[in-house]
């Protein structure tokens, strides 16, 4: 089984097959120029050069042609006889044959046709493509000596005189040497190490002769070479002494090889190479230079070239330097992710070739060396750029910048983590971005509103946007994984804050609050107390998505008293929006309005009831301790906000003043400091004085009319008359549990919230009695025969002609209802009355005529039950409406009406 030099060009690494592939393939013979591939000449050098358009996706396989033989060459055979070979990782391959390898057919050390069969393996093995490479090179300028030090050998060859025809054996394998003249070989390490021909080459040496050279190839890191310090160059040394037997005798021929094997400095923008100027062991005496020359991937360059690249060459008094930029266009560059972290390394391979000549034997030596030069790792973190403009609402950010080796493969956000496609799939745009010089840069853009963006408010009216990711990278065709995270924030004042509005009646205070742009975000305070549930439903509180309300009567605890008159008082409604996760106000209603208050009743009797309220600016008066002028005359009844008294116009230190006709009773309602310290209150308090006043006319006539009949000796009956009553109520919710108090009008209801009425007989008790609405309609003012009207119910059943639905809930009998045939209800949603979309009042009332009608006479039509031919939901219609008829001559008829029913405006 052989081992087989391969190079896989797709993962673009080395190697080695355990047994030779035998599969069916077919042949190209190729020119020095095809498809691809590209052959040429350089020095003592023939260069190949592979193409990772040809070679990506496939293993490559290289065989050296010998004739009709085919040699495929091991990594040992390669180093043994003079190949070697350099690929990027993208699969860019060179190939480089010695012109003094095993397999090369050499013509009188001028000539030298070079042989190679390139075989390239896709994922079938079965599938095998194979390019014959056939190149001959030309090379006369040989030396004394040629040292060639190539990445994985060492190669030196001198001048011998010529043979005899019939003594000198070709260039050979080096396992075929017992014709060659050469039998032994000695070793310097520096210690002498004596091998036979047929050991050396086992060890992996190759020794050969040609026309007029003897030559010396040895692999690095043998057992018989050595390593040392060459003015302060670390270089591995080979030192051989051949025995070669011709007619004339054996001869012995001294050979060495040193090699760099270090020497390199690096900056962050310059590689420095350093190869000693005097390499001693390859010395034995003074030289000097003749020529230095530089070059890239074997090829010399020219000054001007050079120049144009920003390399340098220079010699000191003790080395030979090279200087190249990193990042050349000469070599290539590589991400790497060590520790998950970005860094780039520059690789080049430079060449230096010296023409020396030694004083004391006056012979040339050409020193060749290929030494490729890779950078030690570079962090280059990458660096993001927020490019977001705020008003636009779109995060735009700009991270970069890599190598074209890299490639985004995901992004990481708070919600999960996306591949390219499913970031691109959501809407977001994500662009990948080339620049010159073989780099690339990524921009992402997301809006502000998806949930991939945190927001919180930094200050009552500012939005912060936050948008924290992970790009996740990869390093191609490696795979290496690594990541950049990024957080930016932006902030706009777009916040609209909720607003309050309120109106008052005779005893309520109406609010409504309209929510701002993020919802309802706040706790409603009232009279700075926050909302519980009991007091949500003592104040009727209602609300949807955009809007609540609140009704708060004055008497309310919540509610401050200002100012008190002897009819009115002065009240106040404090409420507030609070914003509790930052403590912020982001709203506040203070209305005050007056509300009529009788705090002063005097009856004829002399008796006199006063009403004192706790107002706002004797914030520590406790109403239980207040008094009349008379200390001993306390309040009849007290709470933490209110006093009552009653007392007589003679007691309590009542002072009377006549005037006119009339007597003025006055007493007083205070709070008394006590200096005795009985008062809970000092002297630096408000104090707090109600006056209280009656006034009686002296003076005055009521006539009395009297009459009177002499009664009957017997009582009689007369025939009397009555009427039924029939009242409407409208109900709270659909269970018509609770109902709606006089004291409670104006109703406040949202625009299409459901509005429960429910119509009973009144004061019967006859079972056989039923009551009918035969028609029932709404007007937006007091008066039922005004306009506009709406119908709602006709000729018992909903207003067919409608989309919007009138329900009739059936009623049972219960605790409260025993007649279940004397009560009607039903609901619609709220409307107003508009006009060219313009709304004429926010106010409806209804009107119903109801019919009492006896359920043992089915005579009349009307009488034949609610909407006996529509059961349940019926519809009605709008201003226009339907035409009423109406039964004038009937007893039996009544019209009830209710109202008024405010709605809520929510603009």
């Amino acid at each position: 089984m052989l081992n087989i030099l391969r190079w896989s060009l797709l993962a673009v690494v080395i190697t080695l097959s355990q047994a030779k592939l035998n599969s069916k393939g077919h042949t190209d013979p190729m020119s020095s120029n095809s498809g691809g591939l590209r052959s040429d000449c350089v020095g003592n050098l023939m260069r190949l050069s592979l193409d990772k358009a040809l070679a990506v996706g496939n293993q490559l396989e290289v065989e050296a042609i010998n004739g009709s033989r085919h040699i495929v060459l091991t990594p040992a055979l390669a180093a043994q006889c003079g190949y070697s070979m350099e690929s990027d990782p993208w699969g860019n391959t060179r190939i480089y044959t010695s012109l003094m390898g095993c397999f090369v057919d050499n013509k009188d050390d001028k000539t030298f046709n070079v042989g190679l069969r390139l075989r390239m393996y896709s994922n079938r093995p079965s599938n095998v493509v194979s390019h014959n490479v056939m190149k001959t090179c030309s090379y006369t300028r040989w030396t004394s000596r040629e040292i060639l030090c190539d990445r994985n050998y060492m190669e030196v060859s001198k001048f011998m005189p010529p043979l005899h025809q019939d003594d000198y054996l070709k260039n050979t394998v080096p396992s075929a040497s017992s014709q060659s003249g050469i039998w032994k070989m000695t070793f310097y390490t520096p210690e002498p190490v004596v091998m036979m021909k047929g050991e050396a080459e086992q060890a992996g040496y190759s020794v050969m002769t040609s026309v007029s050279r003897l030559v010396v190839r040895s692999p690095y890191s043998t057992a018989e070479t050595y390593a040392e310090d060459v003015a302060g160059v670390p270089m591995e040394i080979l030192k051989v002494s051949i025995y070669h037997e011709t007619p004339e005798g054996a001869t012995v021929m001294n050979m060495a090889a040193a090699c760099p094997t270090g020497g390199v400095l690096f900056t962050e923008d310059v590689i420095s190479w350093h190869v000693p100027r005097r390499v001693t062991p390859l010395l034995d005496g003074t030289m000097k230079i003749l020529e230095m020359y530089m070059g890239i991937n074997g090829q010399r360059m020219d000054r001007r070239q050079m120049a144009a690249r920003g390399y340098a060459l220079s010699a000191t008094d003790f080395h030979i330097v090279v200087e190249l930029p990193v990042g050349s266009p000469d070599g290539y560059n590589k991400s790497h992710a060590p520790d998950y972290q970005y860094h780039i390394t520059y690789t080049v391979e430079p060449m230096l070739e010296v023409l020396w000549r030694s004083e004391r034997s006056n012979e040339e030596t050409r020193y060749t060396i290929l030494f490729p030069i890779t950078t030690p790792l570079m962090p280059r973190s990458p660096q993001a750029v927020d490019l977001t403009n705020a008003e636009e609402r779109l995060f735009t950010i700009h991270v970069g910048t890599f190598l074209d080796d890299v490639e985004l493969k995901n992004l990481t956000f708070v919600t999960g983590t996306y591949s390219v496609e499913e970031f691109g799939a959501k809407g977001f745009v994500v662009q990948e971005r080339r620049h010159p010089g073989g780099t690339k840069s990524f921009t992402l853009k997301v809006p502000f509103a998806v949930a991939e963006v945190l927001k919180h408010n930094s200050e009552p009216l500012v939005t912060t946007y936050t948008l924290a990711l992970v790009f996740g990278f990869l390093i191609q065709p490696e795979a290496f994984p690594f990541a950049h995270p990024v957080e930016v924030t932006a902030s706009l004042r777009d916040v609209v804050l909720p607003t309050i509005r309120g109106t008052c009646d005779q005893s309520m205070f109406y609010v409504e609050v309209k929510f701002g742009s993020q919802g309802k975000n706040f706790e409603t305070l009232v009279g700075y107390k926050p909302l519980t549930p009991e007091l949500e439903k003592a104040f009727r509180l209602q609300g949807n998505e955009t809007h609540l309300t609140l009704v708060v009567s004055f008497l309310a605890k919540q509610i401050v008293f200002e100012r008190i008159t002897s009819d009115s008082v002065r009240a106040r409604l404090d409420l507030l929006l609070w914003e509790t996760t930052n403590n912020w106000m982001l709203a506040d209603l203070h209305l005050t309005c007056n509300f009529p208050l009788t705090t002063t009743v005097c009856y004829p009797n002399g008796t006199i009831t006063a009403l004192a309220v706790k107002v706002e600016s004797v914030p520590n008066l406790i109403p239980s301790w207040l008094t009349l002028k008379d200390k001993s005359c306390k309040p009849f009844f007290s709470d933490d906000r209110f006093a009552y008294f009653s007392f007589s116009a003679n007691s309590c230190g009542t002072a009377r003043t006549f005037f006119n006709n009339y007597m003025q009773y006055q007493n007083e309602i205070s709070l008394y400091y006590n200096t005795r310290g009985s008062s809970f209150t000092s002297s630096s308090d408000p104090e707090y004085r109600q006056t209280v006043n009656c006034y009686y006319m002296i003076n005055d006539t009521q006539t009395i009319s009297f009459g009177y009949k002499t009664p009957n000796l017997y009582p009689s009956a007369e025939i009397g008359q009555g009427q039924l009553d029939v009242q409407m109520r409208l109900a709270h919710d659909a269970t018509f549990n609770h109902f709606y108090k006089a004291e409670d009008y104006p109703v406040v209801k949202h625009l299409r919230q459901p509005v429960y009425f429910e119509v009973e007989l009144t004061h019967s008790n006859d079972p056989s009695l039923e009551l009918i609405l035969e028609s029932c309609w709404a007007t937006a003012h007091e008066d039922s025969s005004s306009q506009p009207s709406w119908d709602i119910i006709v000729n018992t059943c909903g207003n067919q002609e409608d989309s919007y639905l009138t329900v009739f809930h059936p009623v049972a009998a219960d605790n409260r209802i025993h007649i279940p045939s004397h009560l009607k209800r039903f609901s619609l949603k709220m409307f107003t009355f508009t006009k060219e979309h313009e709304i004429l009042k926010n106010e409806m009332y209804m009107h119903c005529h109801a019919m009492v009608c006896n359920t043992n006479d089915k005579s009349e039509d009307v009488c034949k039950g609610q909407c006996p031919h529509h059961h349940g939901i019926s519809a009605f219609h709008g201003i226009q409406g339907m035409k009423r008829t109406q039964r004038a001559d009937s007893t039996q008829q009544r019209k009830i009406s209710t109202g008024p029913i405010h709605l809520f405006n929510s603009e």
